[in-house]
Parts: structure tokens; C-alpha cells; sequence
């Protein structure tokens, strides 16, 4: 097939996704994007860019595309001769929490809601992010006066899959090595951002720290606009434990890390699937992940005693256990990275060619 690639938010794990899937994909894959930025703006503007930027969209057996983009104002300019268009959700604006100074956009939810009507195909990267959707959706339609379209919950509910997203790793074997450096490196590869809760995380590490325990520190993953303050403090807090601190645009360079790395913490509030996690796995870090959002789902059940903590107190208990002897985890740490090896785009690949050529264009 032919496919046109529609990323109105090239950044993060949205970029991450179209490149995986472009690279691997055994069709033809056109991809067009937006920077990500002006994430509302995208939603109520990408349309008309994407229509001025494509001459002909007939030329092509498939459009897929993701969530930041109001689906039914592209379809309404593109006109007739239009291919079968499937939707990708990374997101949603109905249970994306809000920031300290955020507020409900209805609107922006229900661009959501119509999209996912009006695309052919619906995905979702995880079961954890569908059954939230559904559940905000049917809330926001509760609060409509009159008329509301309950129907559309059933239909979503039938037409939406689950399609874990690939993950840009080999899916060879890989083994692991014993940590080079004299303590444990602690990995945060996250988005430096309100919804991964970075003040639960310095704030385990300090206890940590008081009671005297070594470890080493990697600040990594992306930023944007506006920093949690608590970054800036952390590297003043930090600054013995700290071997690097931001984003790093070579991705050899941050592989290295992860392959340095001895654990991995997530504290977030927002992860409908997480890539940063299955990625710093994958080259033999160590999870602990709070009992929430994606996280059970995406690792097996014999592995939740070790990884899945249920509380803050709980995460620095697990964590103290893990630093003070991390080489009692070391075939723990092989045996998840072997499990996360599914997850890459040579693999999963082959499930995304397969559902999308059911959606092909008729001749």
C-alpha cells in the first residue's frame, strides 16, 4: 500500500512512533508532519495545513494519522476521492490531567470524541488509555443538555483496538553487563513535565540520600516550554550524584545511559503506554512503577511483586532494597529485558501491516 502519515505533533513519543513505523513498515509510508508545539493550535489548525501541504490524496490507499488533529475538519476540506483514514491515539484531551493552572477544555475533548467517529479505523496504545476514554467520554456526553449521542460509546467501544506502540530497539538478544560504575546509576528518562510528578521522585531520592545511601543520577528526556522548578533545585540538591542533567539529540549517546543505567523509576500521573520505560528496560535497567495507568498491563503478572510499587513509602522501600544489593537483581533485570524485545517495530511491525491492509483503499 501507499500511506500517508499525518503527525500534527513531531516530537516525544509521537516522533518516536511515526519514524518506528516509516522505517519498518513493509508498505510505502509518506510522512508529514508539524513541530510539536502549540498543541491546542494543532488541534484547530492542522487540518487546513496538512490539505495546503498534499496535492492529491487519491494517489494514496491509506491515511493514518494521530490524535492532536480535529479528524472531521480534514475530511470535510479534503472533499471527494478521500482514502479510508485510520486514528492513532498517544492521547486524549478527555483524562489528560490538568496542570496546576489548567482547566477542562471541553471542546477540545469532544474534537476527540468526533474524530474517533469519523475515522475508519480506531487504535488505541494501550487497553488502560481505551477504557479511559470511553469512561470521559461517556461523562462528557452525560453533561450535554439534550440530545446526547449515547450511541457513540457503543460503537467506539466495538470499532476501537488496542495496538501497542513498536519501540526503536533491536529485537536480538540482548545481555547484559555488570555495572562499570562503583554505585548504582538511578534513570529518569522522562518528559520533564507536571503530569510525570517529579517531586515524588527527588523527594525518595532524599530520603534516600539523608540515610546515606550511594547512588549516581541521570536527568534525562525531553523539555519544553516551561520546567517543574523542581529540576533546578534538584541539580543543587544533587549535584554529587548527578553524571548528566537534559535532553540529549543523539540517541546513541542516550542509549548508552540507559545501557549504564542499574533502575528505572516512573511516578507519573499520565502514561497510556511508556515507551521511556520499555526502552531503558530493554537495555537492563531495573523498573519500579507505581500500581497505576498502563504500567500493570504492559509487564506480566510474576514480575508485579518486584516492579509495581503502592505507595510512596513503598517505592523507597523497594528502591533502598534495590541499591543496597543490585547485583541480587541482575538475572531479575535479563529476564525483563528479554520480555520487553517484543515490543520492537520489527516485531509489531508485522501486526500493524497486517490490520491496516484490511483497510485498503478499493481499487
Amino acid at each position: 500500500m501507499k500511506i500517508l502519515f499525518l503527525e500534527p505533533f513531531f516530537g516525544g513519543s509521537h516522533k518516536d512512533f511515526a519514524l518506528g513505523f516509516a522505517a519498518h513498515s513493509s508498505h510505502d509510508v509518506d510522512l508529514v508532519t508539524l513541530p510539536d508545539c502549540f498543541w491546542k493550535w494543532r488541534m484547530q489548525g492542522a487540518s487546513l495545513y496538512f490539505i495546503n501541504q498534499i496535492k492529491n490524496l487519491a494517489e494514496y490507499d491509506l491515511i493514518f494519522t494521530t490524535d492532536m488533529m480535529n479528524l472531521t475538519d480534514f475530511i470535510a476540506l479534503a472533499g471527494r476521492d478521500l482514502p479510508p483514514i485510520v486514528m492513532y491515539f498517544h492521547e486524549n484531551q478527555l483524562s489528560y490531567p490538568l496542570g496546576f493552572h489548567g482547566k477542562k477544555e471541553s471542546h477540545l475533548g469532544f474534537a476527540n470524541i468526533i474524530s474517533a467517529v469519523a475515522a475508519d479505523g480506531l487504535f488505541f496504545n494501550s487497553a488502560y488509555h481505551f477504557k479511559a476514554f470511553l469512561g470521559e467520554a461517556r461523562l462528557l456526553i452525560k453533561q450535554m443538555p439534550d440530545t446526547r449521542p449515547e450511541w457513540i460509546l457503543d460503537e467506539l467501544e466495538q470499532r476501537g483496538q488496542v495496538l501497542y506502540p513498536g519501540c526503536r530497539f533491536d529485537a536480538a538478544h540482548f545481555v547484559l553487563e555488570k555495572n562499570s560504575l562503583d554505585r548504582p546509576l538511578i534513570i529518569w528518562n522522562h518528559r520533564w513535565d507536571y503530569d510525570k510528578k517529579p517531586e515524588v521522585f527527588f523527594a525518595v531520592l532524599s530520603e534516600l540520600k539523608k540515610k546515606g545511601v550511594g547512588f549516581y543520577l541521570a536527568l534525562l528526556g525531553e523539555q519544553y516550554e516551561i520546567i517543574p522548578e523542581v529540576f533546578t533545585t534538584a541539580k543543587e540538591m544533587f549535584k554529587e550524584e548527578l553524571l548528566v542533567y537534559g535532553y540529549l539529540e543523539s540517541r546513541e549517546e542516550y542509549r548508552s545511559w540507559l545501557a549504564k543505567g542499574s533502575v528505572v523509576i516512573s511516578t507519573a500521573l499520565q502514561e497510556n503506554f511508556g515507551i521511556s520505560v520499555v526502552e531503558a528496560i530493554r537495555h537492563g535497567c531495573f523498573p519500579l512503577l507505581p500500581n497505576r495507568l498502563s504500567y500493570p498491563e504492559i509487564l506480566p503478572q510474576n514480575f508485579h511483586g518486584d516492579i509495581i510499587y503502592t505507595s510512596t513509602s513503598d517505592l523507597g522501600q523497594k528502591l533502598e532494597k534495590f541499591l543496597e544489593d543490585p547485583d541480587k537483581f541482575f538475572p531479575l533485570r535479563q529476564r525483563l529485558s528479554d520480555y520487553t524485545s517484543r515490543f520492537s517495530w520489527e516485531i509489531v511491525v508485522k501486526q500493524y501491516d497486517s490490520i491496516l491492509e484490511k483497510f485498503k483503499k478499493s481499487c
